[in-house]
Formats: structure tokens, C-alpha cells, sequence
């Protein structure tokens, strides 16, 4: 049995056990048994890491059974290095978005902690499908599976608004995923199967054409289909009003997992499908799908810096930094594509641990309002560096996980053939202001005077500090020793644009319009576009 299918069956072991749990009075074993699922659903996770060779660029642990051989549909699932990494964020966060729940007030307030802990578990059962799956039917299943416990959590254990979020969150979901699904039929009848490789093969032998003629071609509106899907869940703007309400009503782990695992589910489908299946209109597009990338850099960190709520301050952040994710994917080289893979994990590293931060202030004063803090760091001073280390790394100082991927989209966005200095210029600004609203978050929590409230706030539990202390090493070893990721994706996201066809190609630093300030000499971009200074 291949790995990949272990690594589905172990959380999918733990709904089972937690489904049939009758014992009364046990709820301390319930999140204990829920905990010890998800951590060995990492530790298998670790296992395919240390098995996976990432100088092969296609499919491996590949496992396979026929579910509707006269439709072309199989149960199919592998990685590359590309999942293989957000594989490992998922099983990396979950255990610590468990772990934050113990001794949670929601419980006291809402009960249902057995039903919460499967949802849990269930919700990253389908969240590892959705990364692993290679069948677009499956895919399907899996993607709308994860907005059921999604739903849950925030209906049942969220804020006062939690009923009118989640609907919201649900409907502004399905509505992009019935496009997609109409998408996925038309591709998988006219190919003769929904496997993905499959699909590719019969495209590289001509068997199969999406006909692409302009932006209002057959092959356009496919690629309309799966991308409007996909931008709902980033969400890239415009498609973003139903994520602050989601963040600020969801407790505080639905918040981690929202932020750090699901809303990558978007960005990993526009690589993983929208580029491969459709590489024309993803030139045809990219333009103007990294327009509203740069636009949302932009707009989320301005209306960031406008919040005097914590949470949903952290929540328009991610609208901002996840606009580099697209702009990374839509330089349609691999600087940008691998940029914007490694920022994918780093967002949800970052973001999620703000949303951890914010979590245990709100268990404490029972306020999201940046107005009620002040001087926390006197009376915090663990929590008060931790919560430093975090928001840099938010932020992207150099020797932190930040600074790596936005660096690289960057560079990957500068070369483009496709996107240039503009949409760099703009998505820098989009840094320098994500510096300003971060400050002058922390000055007003964390620095200043202290607040009477704030004089006798609980020191950090064990829960607390078992949970930020992997966030901040994950923040220092990706900021240190990017390599080990790159290493990883390197020739996954490389194959990945050979099937696309997007080619090599060397620009120049007259073709960009850059004067070299130094002599000779070579900027790698790690291609498939080089920029060479002579």
C-alpha cells in the first residue's frame, strides 16, 4: 500500500474512532485521541518526505483503482514536489491548530467537543485529498468535502455572527465550484478520462485540443471555469468579502487552519490544473489575473492598516500577501512558480501563528480590539518575543520565511516574459506596507504603556507554548536554509512548465530596460528565463 493512501486512511481512522465513541464523561481522551491522530498523520507525512526523490520531476507513490472504468474515472492519488510540500504544511499545522483547542473557552460556551475534533480530523482527511488526488472527479469530491466541516466550525463554535459567516463562507464556495465541476465534465469527456496525467498525455500527442483562438475561445472558458473556483477560495480580489467575515467569527483554530491550509487550496489548484490543461489561456489571462493580484497586494494592506480589529486585520493580510502567490504563478516561470509555492507554505506558517497570537489574547481579555491592549510585552515578555519573531516573518525580514518566497516571486515576476518591472515595483510597495500596518499593530498591543486590564494577564500554558515554539522554528529554518524547499519542488515545478510548454528562454538586461550598476555577470532566475547582465 502506498504511503499516500496510509496517509489519507490515518485521519480518516480517527473520524471512525471518534464517530463510534460512546464512553460518558471521557471528553479529556476525546482530544487526545485526536491530537495523537493528527500527529501521526505527520510523522507518516515525514516518512513520504524521506522517501520521495526530488530529482524526479513527475508523479510518485502513485496508487490507483478503476472507480468508473466506462467514464475514465479512477481513484488515483500521488505527489510531487510541489503537494508533497503542502502535504507537509497540512500535517504540520493541524496537530497544532488541535493542540491551541485544549482548554479553549468555546467548549465551556458551546460543549460538542467530541463532534468538534472529528470535524477536525475530517477536515484534514479532505484537505490531503484535495493535494494529493490526480483525478479530476475525485479532486471534485474532495474540494467540496472540505467546506462541510468548515461549516461546522464556524456555525457551531464561532462568534455572534458565526451562522451568517458560515453560510456566507459555504454559498460564495459552491457557487464557484459548480462552474469548475461543468469545466471538469466537458475536459474529462473530451479527453476520455479525468485522470490528470492522462489528460496531459492525450493533449502532448494531439488527441485532445482546447481550442484557443482568443480570450473568448473554448479552451478560454474551461480555463474561466476552473479559475473563478479557485480565486473564490484564495481569495484573490474581487472575489475576498466572505473571508474577514469567515476569520472573525471562526474560533480560533478554524481561523489557523482557514488561513494556513485552505485557502491554499486555490492557489494549488490554479498550478496544478488552470497551467497545465490550459497553458494559452493562462498567457492569454495572466496579465490580467496578476493585475488583481498586485491590485489585492495593494487594497488588503491598505485596508489592513484601517482595522482596530486584531483579527480581522490579520484577516485582510492574507488577501495582501497571498496576491503574491498569483503573481508569482502568473510570471509562468519557475522563479515565480516555485516563489509562489514556498510563499504558500509561508503564508500559512506566518498567518497562522498571528492567528494563534491573536487566539490566546482573545482567551485572556475576551476582546479583538487593538484599543484594549497595550504594555502586553511587560507583562509577557516570552509571548511578547515570540509574537516579534512572527510578525517579521509576516512582514518578510530578511533571514526569515517571508523574506525567501516574496523575494523569489520577485525576481520570477522580473523576468517574466509576461508580467516585468511594474508588476514588481507594485508588489513592493505591497512589502513596505505590510511593514507599516504590522508596527503599528504590535506598537499598540504589545508596546506603550500598560494598560490597568492588562496588568494581570495568565502567563503562557504548556498548550501555548508547545504550539508556537514549532512556528517559530519552521520561520527560522525556511528563512535560514531555503534550499531544503527549493531542492524539494525544484524539478517538480520544471516539469510542470515543460508540460504547460512554457520554454526556456534567456532575456536580457537591455530587454528588461535595466542598466547593470556592477560589470559582467549572471542573476539566475533558475528558469525557465535567465537574466543575464553583460
Amino acid at each position: 500500500m502506498a504511503l499516500t493512501t496510509i496517509l489519507l486512511a490515518i485521519p480518516l481512522l480517527g473520524v471512525l474512532v471518534l464517530l463510534l465513541w460512546t464512553r460518558e464523561g471521557s471528553q479529556q481522551q476525546v482530544k487526545w485521541v485526536a491530537f495523537g491522530f493528527s500527529i501521526v498523520t505527520f510523522l507518516a507525512s515525514l516518512l513520504m518526505w524521506n522517501r520521495f526523490d526530488p530529482t524526479q520531476g513527475g508523479f510518485q507513490m502513485v496508487q490507483s483503482w478503476d472507480w468508473l472504468p466506462m467514464l475514465g474515472i479512477k481513484i488515483q492519488w500521488g505527489v510531487d514536489g510541489i503537494s508533497m510540500l503542502l502535504v507537509l504544511l497540512t500535517t504540520f499545522i493541524m496537530p497544532l491548530a488541535i493542540l491551541s483547542s485544549f482548554g479553549s473557552g468555546i467548549f465551556a460556551e458551546r460543549g460538542r467537543e467530541r463532534l468538534y475534533y472529528l470535524f477536525m480530523l475530517l477536515l484534514e482527511f479532505a484537505m490531503l485529498g484535495v493535494f494529493v488526488t490526480l483525478d479530476l472527479i475525485i479532486f471534485y469530491i474532495f474540494w467540496e468535502l472540505t467546506l462541510v466541516p468548515m461549516y461546522f466550525l464556524i456555525g457551531i463554535w464561532g462568534a455572534e455572527q458565526r451562522i451568517y459567516a458560515a453560510v456566507k463562507f459555504f454559498l460564495y464556495t459552491m457557487a464557484g465550484s459548480i462552474m469548475m465541476l461543468l469545466a471538469i465534465l466537458y475536459v474529462g469527456l473530451t479527453a476520455e478520462t479525468f485522470v490528470l496525467p492522462g489528460i496531459l498525455a492525450a493533449q502532448a500527442d494531439g488527441r485532445v485540443q482546447f481550442l484557443y483562438d482568443g480570450l473568448f475561445s473554448t479552451q478560454s472558458f474551461l480555463f474561466l471555469g476552473f479559475f473563478i473556483a479557485f480565486a473564490i477560495k484564495v481569495p484573490i480580489w474581487p472575489f475576498h468579502s466572505w473571508l474577514p467575515d469567515a476569520h472573525v467569527q471562526a474560533p480560533t483554530a478554524g481561523s489557523v487552519i482557514l488561513a494556513g491550509i485552505l485557502l491554499k487550496l486555490g492557489t494549488y489548484g490554479i498550478v496544478r490544473f488552470c497551467l497545465p490543461l490550459f497553458p494559452e489561456a493562462s498567457v492569454g489571462w495572466g496579465g490580467f489575473i496578476a493585475s488583481l493580484g498586485v491590485i489585492g497586494i495593494l487594497y488588503g494592506a491598505w485596508v489592513s492598516y484601517a482595522q482596530d480589529d486584531v483579527k480581522k486585520l490579520v484577516a485582510y493580510s492574507s488577501v495582501s500577501h497571498l496576491g503574491f502567490v498569483v503573481v508569482g504563478i502568473f510570471a509562468l516561470n519557475s522563479a515565480g512558480l516555485q516563489g509562489a509555492t514556498l510563499q504558500m507554505v509561508n503564508h500559512g506558517i506566518s498567518t497562522g501563528g498571528l492567528f494563534l497570537l491573536v487566539g490566546m489574547l482573545y482567551e485572556r481579555r475576551h476582546t479583538k480590539e487593538m484599543a484594549a491592549f497595550g504594555g502586553v510585552w511587560k507583562v509577557m515578555p516570552a509571548f511578547g518575543g515570540i509574537s516579534l519573531v512572527i510578525v517579521l516573518s509576516s512582514m518578510g525580514l530578511p533571514g526569515l520565511n517571508g523574506f525567501v518566497g516574496e523575494f523569489t516571486i520577485l525576481l520570477g515576476s522580473l523576468g517574466s516574459e509576461y508580467l516585468g518591472f511594474t508588476f514588481a515595483f507594485l508588489a513592493t510597495l505591497g512589502v513596505i506596507m505590510a511593514a507599516i500596518y504590522l508596527l503599528n499593530m504590535f506598537q499598540h498591543v504589545y508596546m506603550g504603556e500598560l494598560r490597568e486590564e492588562n496588568a494581570d494577564l495568565a502567563p503562557m500554558r504548556w498548550n501555548e507554548i508547545a504550539v508556537l515554539v514549532p512556528v517559530v522554528i519552521l520561520t527560522l529554518w525556511i528563512g535560514l536554509q531555503p534550499g531544503t524547499f527549493f531542492r524539494l519542488m525544484d524539478h517538480s515545478t520544471g516539469q510542470l512548465l515543460e508540460d504547460a510548454g512554457f520554454t526556456t528562454e534567456t532575456r536580457t538586461a537591455e530587454s528588461l530596460g535595466i542598466t547593470p550598476l556592477v560589470g559582467r555577470g549572471t542573476l539566475e532566475l533558475n528558469g525557465p528565463y535567465t537574466l543575464v547582465l553583460d
